[in-house]
């Protein structure tokens, strides 16, 4: 065209830059983009920055996406539109960053675009301020997306709803349930899920099971999902033989359940005592080609320990380990608290320093395992276990005296922490000639 004599037009430019955006050639954008900023005559706008900020979104470079918009906005005085925002919205809900979401939702409101906001805007701000923890403000933005005439769809109510129950708010979430039937949505496998979740977490296992039956009459698809939620209700309630039977139904039926599926009836096992069942159905999962989590494991080692069967517990450990699952700090949380309430607190401080070379190093650890030894009644233990890491060079945060005084009042032994309270224990030192050594914790019971 240049050579030809004739110059290409922001359209030409325009169009160039999307079709290197949605070829994934958004370095080559940039160079365009930046090619066109030094011309007057095609000088970018809103569309053009829109083109680029969906390239950066869609590369997952947000925070230049952001960039970007400032740029359009202080630099270009270009003023961003409902194309802008919702692109922006998008990336930031897809990437989890929900704050950053709701703030350009605001941005939009403020600019006064409150009827021109489309509906997908108003499922993200929504669906973002649920995942949030806020459901009632996104309650008021539902309400307000209503006054503005623009209608809520499936999305929107089951967010609210699920959120809703979440929370523990039953009214709220079956309110909104029956707001959806009556605006004549249709409603899909996805809400009737979110429905069946919510009323077994209010307790309501009967009404839940009817809603799921009352699904497969109605011929809406029912998926692993409905039984997984009806699993884990059953189980928290300790109704384990009723989640047995919905397990063995749910296989019977085709569906092949997941570790999740399988971990939500092995804890509900494991929490009802059934520790037989709970391991023979992790041989299961393993036997069905079902990869076992780290939960899996911790959930066997935490049942174990309550039915005082360490070995077997210890076990469990090291099969995760052979198996190349690494713990996570609330894994070894579990041992260790097992390990500790069973007198063995130097066999957990041993696998704590074996767990440094797996990148695993849970911060709190020893304070957690004096912690759980506090609370069981078993200071001198506590205390020794104290003095045991300060002697292997380690600092022992100020706050487990605190947690230590406390747990002495509550446990009636107030002599014991006013004695601890006015005394140099765990942050003074003592003298003996020359040498300074740090107070022991077990001076407190001598």
């Amino acid at each position: 065209m240049r050579l030809a004599g004739v110059e290409p037009s922001r359209l030409i430019y325009n169009c160039l830059l999307d079709g290197l955006v949605n070829a994934g050639l958004l370095d080559t954008a940039v160079n365009v983009f930046d090619a066109m900023s030094t011309e007057d005559q095609v000088r970018p706008d809103v569309v053009s920055y829109n083109i680029l900020i969906k390239g950066y979104c869609r590369a997952g470079r947000a925070q230049d996406a952001m960039a970007r918009l400032s740029d359009m906005q202080e630099q270009a005085k270009l003023t961003p539109d409902k194309v802008t925002y919702l692109t922006l919205m998008q990336c930031h809900y897809s990437e989890g960053t929900y704050p950053v979401c709701i703030g350009l939702f605001q941005e939009m409101e403020e600019r006064g675009m409150g009827k021109d906001i489309p509906q997908h805007a108003y499922v993200l701000v929504i669906g973002a301020l649920c995942k949030d923890g806020k459901p009632f403000e996104g309650m008021a933005v539902f309400e307000r997306m209503l006054k503005r005439g623009c209608a809520a769809n499936a999305a929107i109510y089951t967010a609210l709803i699920d959120s809703m129950g979440k929370f523990g708010r039953e009214k709220e979430a079956m309110v909104l349930f029956e707001r959806m039937k009556d605006s004549g949505i249709k409603l899909d496998s996805v809400t009737y899920g979110v429905i069946v979740n919510c009323l077994c977490r209010f307790g309501k296992f009967d009404e839940a099971v009817a809603c799921f039956r009352n699904c497969e009459e109605k011929g809406i698809a029912v998926n692993a999902i409905f039984y997984t939620s009806l699993l884990d209700g059953f189980g928290k309630a300790g109704m384990v033989d009723q989640a047995q039977e919905l397990f063995e139904e749910m296989i019977a039926k085709g569906f092949v359940p997941d570790s999740y599926c399988y971990n939500v009836l092995i804890d509900g096992l494991a929490k009802s005592g059934r520790m037989d069942d709970a391991c023979a159905l992790c041989k299961r999962m393993e036997d069905d080609g079902c990869d076992q989590t780290v939960y899996t494991y911790t959930i066997l080692i935490d049942g174990l320990f309550k039915k005082h069967k360490n070995e077997e517990a210890l076990k469990f450990w090291d099969a995760m380990i052979d198996k190349g699952i690494t713990p996570t700090a609330a894994a070894f949380r579990t041992l260790a608290n097992g390990l500790c309430l069973s007198g063995k607190f130097s066999q957990a401080c041993r696998i704590l320093d074996e767990l440094a070379p797996m990148g695993v190093i849970p911060e709190t650890a020893h304070e957690d395992m004096i912690n759980v030894l506090c609370k069981a009644g078993r200071f001198k233990q506590a205390c020794k276990l104290a003095d045991g890491i300060v002697k292997k060079g380690r600092e022992i945060p100020g706050r487990v005296r605190t947690m230590m005084i406390n747990a002495l009042r509550k446990a009636g032994n107030t002599d014991l922490a006013v004695k601890l309270v006015h005394s140099k224990i765990g942050i003074g030192y003592e003298r003996s000639g020359s040498i300074k050594r740090r107070v022991k914790f077990q001076t407190l019971f001598q």
